[in-house]
């Protein structure tokens, strides 16, 4: 008898697994940095980009001269997607008729919840990625520290804006491409808003607070994003997922079919995931249960893509 593979063994119910796949957290941040690409395998090599495919190219030719040629990625190091799993569950008490499995719109609130737990646990690895200053060319790189940390109000040395333009410039003078997403922890935005520089350099704008999309257009960026994750240890301690850094890149979604485009960073997942197992039945706890996996790992795709602002507040 031959054996049934893991393929022919899976049985996926379709509508909750759609209803996981289009699911996502606003809150949630790290896809800004590490967009999603869906892959075909659970290992592969990492599609990794160099100076060469951010360059522009003389593409003319003389009669009969060879065709230039480039190259817009390259294989690197091997990437190994980690399995995740979680079940939902719906006790049969919460329903009003127990007589048959619990409805679409019931199991769906419970996949999203799980999702979130998923996705949670996705933006910790993106940022534990995105803010290890080992994982940055050196050029790309600071750690302020005393009077030059943002949160410095009184010494008339810090200054948010150079620091940035400062990043900007490294990316651009490396990949030959302005940067075009800022993202940093709530701390740093919580200081940020009342920084003196940043106050007088928006007084003329009408608004006394420096949102988001004020900080973007101050920074010259599309998008100013902030981390408000919290996530706990086994302890249950509170902490901020994106703690006090700030982080500038270059990051543009592509797909590996393509060759993808270069970007500071992408988000290996297999394709088809998440997927949700239909609906089983625990007697003992008189609860349905939905098993909603994963199959995704983030990698930084181009380094010199990237700045990392350690230690931007105290």
């Amino acid at each position: 008898m031959t054996q049934m593979t893991t393929s022919q063994a899976r049985v996926v119910d379709p509508i909750l697994s759609t209803v996981a796949q289009g699911y996502q957290n606003s809150e949630l941040i790290g896809n800004a940095l590490f967009p999603h690409v869906p892959v075909a395998a659970r290992a592969g090599k990492i599609l990794a980009f160099g100076k060469e495919s951010f360059m522009a190219y003389d593409t003319a030719r003389a009669p009969g001269s060879a065709i230039k040629r480039i190259s817009l990625g390259y294989s690197s190091a091997s990437y190994a997607l980690v399995d995740h799993a979680l079940a939902a569950s719906v006790p049969v008490e919460v329903m009003e008729e127990a007589q048959a499995v619990p409805g679409v719109n019931l199991a769906s609130a419970a996949v999203r919840t799980v999702q979130d737990a998923l996705a949670l646990r996705l933006e910790v690895a993106q940022a534990s990625l995105a803010t290890t200053a080992g994982n940055y060319a050196s050029g790309n790189k600071a750690t302020l520290s005393g009077t030059s940390q943002w949160s410095d109000y009184t010494n008339n040395v810090s200054d948010p804006v150079n620091d940035i333009e400062v990043a900007k410039e490294a990316i651009r003078g490396k990949v030959g491409k302005r940067p075009n997403v800022v993202v940093m922890g709530a701390a740093v935005l919580a200081k940020l808003k009342a920084h003196p520089k940043i106050l007088d350099r928006i007084k003329y704008t009408g608004r006394d607070v420096a949102t988001v999309d004020l900080l973007a257009s101050l920074f010259g960026v599309q998008k100013v994003l902030v981390g408000d994750a919290v996530s706990a240890s086994d302890a249950g301690a509170f902490s901020d997922v994106w703690g006090k850094y700030v982080v500038v890149a270059y990051t543009e979604l592509g797909s590996q079919a393509e060759m993808g485009r270069p970007s500071f960073g992408y988000t290996y997942q297999l394709g088809g995931y998440p997927m949700v197992s239909p609906a089983r039945y625990d007697g003992d706890t008189r609860t349905w249960l939905y098993d909603v996996a994963d199959a995704v790992q983030p990698v930084i795709a181009a380094d010199l893509a990237g700045y990392l602002i350690s230690a931007a507040v105290a």
